[in-house]
């Protein structure tokens, strides 16, 4: 990596929209300062492109970005700044597939059932593309994840209006979670006393071993898990959910996050789908697997391959579909107009996303009705779910949040080195026989052993000891730098939790904590403590594993600012560089439906804006750079002026989207380092800069709404022809004149 460079992801959907406009004024200003910001194409098109070289033309070839800032992140001169990508779902790499095929790429289809051992090969190499495949290569440290203080003051000063009171005459809503068989249930987890390599084997019935996995390298001192969920128990607790339910007259809806879990949570998601229209699934369970529908991608998958068969057959099944309505409770709707529900597509609904807004709410989501309507919230292992009943109960006592004065809860969370559940995709496995599963060393010594059925998933997690001391001390440093309380979300019950508290009570005296206020509790015990401290308006630091912080740090977000995407995310990398992530992209498709609908694109740039902040930090620090330190300076007082000028997106057609965001913040911004006075070269080189900005605001205004109204073409939706959205995403040539002259 050169000197003076930024690395800024080239990524997917609204987010990536918003990087047209906003990059060529970033590029622009940073350049005025002998920084050099360049761009890296980790979108989902990109990665599919450069796994699949294999029939391409050498202009449709592209380089393995992914890869190289895979290496760039373990290295001291690393400047990242990633933006929100896609965790592809399978719909979405087929739907991807089937865009870049139409524009001339011979991309091979993705098998969904692979029948020989090239197709099993093939799915292979798409696994690199699915899920979470771009964070674990590039998260080589552990996250701090707070609301910068611009934003958290703005959001008390100007607290959103989406939150809803919780009824006062009582609430159905509650979190529903299996009391046994789940992960939580059956974890096992060992710290290595030496470096080996282990592999993962199945064992029939009869003493015959097929080998999953081999070649997994542990480290001395490394945590190793291996959990199972039994499928029958899973359905079971689905049956006994869909009863009650429908009992109690609330929607049923179902919360996993089937995007990051990619072999996982499909499957449980199928289940559930498997069990909620089983009588017309299992009345037509020949005809279904003929035309290759599959539950693990939801309802709509179902009802998709039905055009396969003929019209009387299809509105049969689709008539029985239709029928499972009359005697199951009602389903929470994605989007009730077009009769979208929970169970239609695993990636609709994402756990962290959903259910702050289920707080948000009011305890509700939304029912065929277009009405919210009390919930329950199935959220079947038990690791996590808990803490959300936590939640739920603290609103229906003491009602809901108020952002004008709830205190924060930042986040320092562990993981570096595909740390916990998210790194355990390429050792996840859905038993297909009973039988048990084993992990065991080169020299035949079983470490870990789970009995398992036809149908149960097994996944084994690894979690390496030096990124846990990273996060150890990232945490006490945050404790010190607040002096707010820091505490570890662990339960000493839980397998993995309990050696990793081993590990805190080892590693924790080795620092100087004189004053501290730190503690260990259990998820649940840590919700009701940070919730206290919230409603009396002071601030914890919530100290956490890989999943968890993905949980909070969209729940308190949400909660306080309206949306995560306003995050400042850290993440310090353990060889000394920074990775600076930009906030969630939870939202980014409806963005994108609205921008080709209305030519308005509502995403808010404030975690791009904010990010750049910090790494323009890290290069003024690194490099002695003084300009790169009064760009960070500006930045953010430009910051403060965006948000109390209220210049962030609307939601409205005809009114301020994200690219006349991107032009006030750079007004501000022009004008901030116009009036500083530690360089004067630098201030009289944005004075003009500030000045014809000013000048021509009603103008660039003007151009930048006549661009609204009316639907857009961007030529493609994973892979945008980047003339037109160029064309589109900065549509003032009288603001591209100024910033294309700096």
């Amino acid at each position: 990596m050169k000197k003076n460079n930024i690395i800024w992801t080239k990524i997917d959907e609204a987010p990536a929209l918003a990087t047209y406009s906003l990059l060529p004024v970033v590029q622009a200003y940073a350049k005025a300062c002998g920084i050099e910001v360049a761009t890296k194409d980790i979108s989902l098109a990109g990665r599919i492109i450069a796994n699949f070289p294999d029939n391409l033309t050498d202009d449709q070839k592209v380089e393995d970005a992914l890869a190289q800032l895979g290496e760039l992140a373990k290295t001291p001169e690393a400047n990242i700044i990633k933006l929100p990508n896609i965790s592809a779902s399978v719909p979405q790499l087929q739907e991807a597939i089937a865009e870049l095929q139409e524009k001339g790429y011979d991309i091979p289809d993705y098998p969904e059932e692979p029948e020989n051992d090239a197709e099993k090969q093939l799915q292979g190499r798409f696994s690199k593309v699915l899920g979470s495949a771009v964070n674990p290569v590039l998260r080589e440290g552990n996250s701090d994840r707070r609301a910068a203080a611009s934003v958290k003051k703005f959001a008390q000063k100007h607290p959103h209006k989406m939150m809803k009171p919780w009824p006062a005459d009582g609430s159905k809503t509650r979190v529903a979670h299996m009391s046994g068989g789940d992960f939580y249930d059956s974890e096992q987890s060992v710290t290595m006393d030496k470096a080996c390599q282990v592999k993962i084997e199945f064992v029939d019935a009869n003493g015959n071993t097929t080998t999953l996995k081999d070649n997994i390298a542990l480290l001395e001192s490394e945590v190793a898990d291996t959990a199972v969920m039994s499928a029958a128990a899973l359905r079971q607790f689905y049956e006994e959910q869909i009863d009650a339910v429908k009992k109690e007259d609330a929607l049923l809806s179902l919360h996993l996050k089937a995007t990051m879990m990619k072999i996982s949570d499909p499957i449980i998601f199928g289940h559930c789908v498997s069990v909620f229209y089983k009588d017309a699934l299992e009345k037509h369970t020949e005809t279904l697997k003929a035309i290759g529908a599959n539950v693990n991608h939801g309802l709509a998958d179902v009802l998709d391959k039905l055009d396969k068969l003929d019209a009387d057959k299809k509105s049969e099944i689709e008539a029985d579909i239709a029928a499972v309505y009359s005697n199951r409770p009602k389903l929470a709707m994605v989007d009730s107009r077009k009769g979208i529900t929970n169970l239609h597509v695993p990636n609709n609904i994402i756990v962290d996303a959903s259910m702050p807004n289920v707080v948000r709410d009011g305890g509700k989501m939304w029912n065929d009705d277009d009405a919210l309507q009390d919930t329950v919230a199935m959220i079947p292992d038990r690791s996590y779910a808990t803490a959300y009943q936590q939640i739920i109960e603290d609103c229906q006592t003491h009602g809901q949040f108020n952002p004008a004065t709830m205190g924060s809860v930042s986040n320092v969370g562990l993981m570096a080195q595909k740390a916990e559940e998210y790194g355990s995709h390429d050792k996840t496995f859905e038993a297909f026989a009973d039988g048990t599963i084993r992990v065991a060393d080169t020299d035949g010594n079983t470490i870990m052993t789970q009995p398992v059925q036809c149908g149960d998933i097994f996944r084994m997690c690894q979690v390496k000891d030096a990124p846990v001391r990273n996060w150890v001390e990232l945490a006490i440093t945050r404790a010190k730098a607040t002096g707010t309380p820091a505490v570890f979300w662990l339960d000493e019950n839980r397998a993995h939790d309990a050696q990793i508290i081993a590990k805190i009570n080892e590693y924790l005296p080795q620092h100087n904590t004189t004053g501290l206020e730190i503690h260990i509790k259990k998820p649940v015990e840590a919700m009701r403590f940070s919730l206290d401290r919230i409603r009396k308006g002071q601030d914890t630091i919530s100290v956490t594993g890989n999943v968890l912080r993905d949980y909070l740090t969209d729940l308190f977000p949400i909660l306080e600012l309206g949306t995560s995407a306003r995050m400042l995310s850290i993440v310090p990398l353990m060889n000394g560089g920074g990775l600076f992530e930009t906030g969630a992209g939870g939202s980014a498709p409806k963005h994108v439906q609205q921008f080709l609908k209305e030519g308005h694109l509502r995403w808010d740039s404030l975690g791009e804006y904010c990010a750049l902040v910090p790494s323009l930090e890290l290069m003024a620090q690194k490099d002695n750079n003084k300009k790169a330190a009064i760009l960070a300076e500006t930045l953010n007082k430009a910051i403060s002026t965006y948000l109390e000028n209220a210049k962030s997106p609307s939601r409205k057609v005809n009114e301020i989207d994200n690219r006349m965001s991107t032009f006030y913040l750079a007004s501000y911004w022009a004008q901030a380092l116009a009036n500083q006075r530690d360089d004067t070269t630098l201030g009289a080189a944005f004075a003009d800069v500030a000045k014809q900005l000013a000048e021509n605001q009603v103008a660039i205004d003007q151009e930048m709404l006549a661009a609204q109204g009316k639907p857009v073409d961007i030529g493609g939706y994973y892979l945008p022809d980047p003339e037109l959205a160029i064309r589109q995403m900065r549509p003032s040539k009288t603001f591209n004149n100024i910033i294309d002259s700096v």
